[in-house]
């Protein structure tokens, strides 16, 4: 009973999510340092790490709060932009430099998504989806079209800070931030927004608050994943933040599960690797990734994981109520024989 009591604390739960996390940094280290994981392999997982960021932060505006947006690669675009601009403007030490710039990607993200969101957030399913479209699409152009943004050409001379331990940390705190948000009672309003709007709103709830506040979350973990991936690239081209790239992010979101945080995170991981995993089928590389898709789409319409949450600590406490009860049982058999 004592062991159960201590599961249910909330600074226990925040101390075990910790250590696994670790345990999880150090499996991932010792992996790279001895070899088992190669250089390039090492590699590939930094963007695997960014497009967990731009599928859990999206998942937020699109699983949670039940909105269309389709303009995530925009924020993503501004993010890395602005991160990238400050990172060049400066000569600080990286430890510093790099951290103030991803916040800064991150901050004017933000600031772009309540623009957006203030007149975005009044319409509703396809209209949001077109006037969202249209943003990432002018976001593109204004970028192509300025001089200190590298224009056609692309942003170069971007320095290379970001490593795998910055972007596991990253991943980390996003994580944590969107769970703590959901969690909490401003989450159970935005979820009711999603479930019913009008109900919602009728016991006094501010929709519009409440809506301005994911899609702003949203927004700045782009804006973040934006800076991670301006700072591992060095080179930053209009061209590959287009609609395509807002795609790409929604079906993660969509195969992993609307409202689901740990789909989005192994569908992110999923959709990053495998067209990796297909380079040796490069002719048909594109034709077997579609397929997949267009199969699990058919037999799976919810995603992987639907609206299932993992939690470790509610995993356990399932797992000591199963042996309790397995226990008690065969006492009881025990004590009729």
């Amino acid at each position: 009973m004592k062991k159960e009591g201590l599961l249910n604390k909330t600074w226990f739960r925040y101390i075990l999510n910790a250590a696994c996390i670790l345990l999880l940094f150090g499996l991932i280290s010792i992996l790279v340092s001895s070899g088992v994981v190669n250089r390039y392999q090492a590699m590939i997982l930094i963007p695997v790490g960014y497009n967990i960021i731009l599928a859990t932060s999206l998942n937020l505006a699109t699983g949670f709060l039940g909105q269309l947006p389709l303009g995530h690669a925009g924020f993503m675009s501004v993010g890395g932009y602005a991160s990238a601009l400050f990172s060049m403007a400066v000569d600080w030490p990286a430890a510093i430099e790099f951290p103030v710039a991803l916040l800064i990607g991150g901050l004017v993200a933000a600031v772009f998504g309540m623009i957006i969101g203030l007149p975005a957030l009044r319409l509703k399913g396809d209209y949001l989806a077109i006037i969202t479209l249209g943003f990432g699409e002018i976001i593109r152009v204004i970028i192509l079209n300025l001089k200190f943004t590298g224009g056609a050409f692309g942003l170069r001379g971007i320095e290379n800070h970001t490593t795998l331990t910055s972007t596991f940390v990253w991943v980390v705190i996003s994580l944590f931030v969107i769970f703590a948000l959901i969690k909490s009672r401003h989450g159970r309003a935005i979820i009711a927004i999603r479930e019913n709007e009008i109900a919602t709103e009728s016991v006094g709830i501010s929709t519009t608050y409440y809506k301005m506040v994911a899609f702003s979350v949203s927004a700045f973990f782009a804006g973040i994943a934006g800076g991670l991936c301006a700072h591992y690239l060095t080179l930053l081209n209009a061209g590959d933040f287009g609609f395509m790239r807002s795609v790409e992010i929604l079906v993660m979101v969509v195969l992993g599960g609307m409202g689901s945080i740990i789909g989005s995170v192994v569908a992110a991981i999923v959709l990053t690797l495998l067209p990796e995993l297909l380079r040796g089928f490069s002719e048909y590389r594109l034709i077997i990734y579609s397929l997949l898709l267009v199969i699990m789409m058919i037999f799976r319409p919810s995603g992987l994981f639907g609206r299932y949450d993992f939690s470790l600590s509610n995993s356990l406490l399932k797992i000591k109520g199963k042996i309790t009860n397995s226990s008690r049982k065969k006492g009881a058999t025990h004590h009729e024989s």
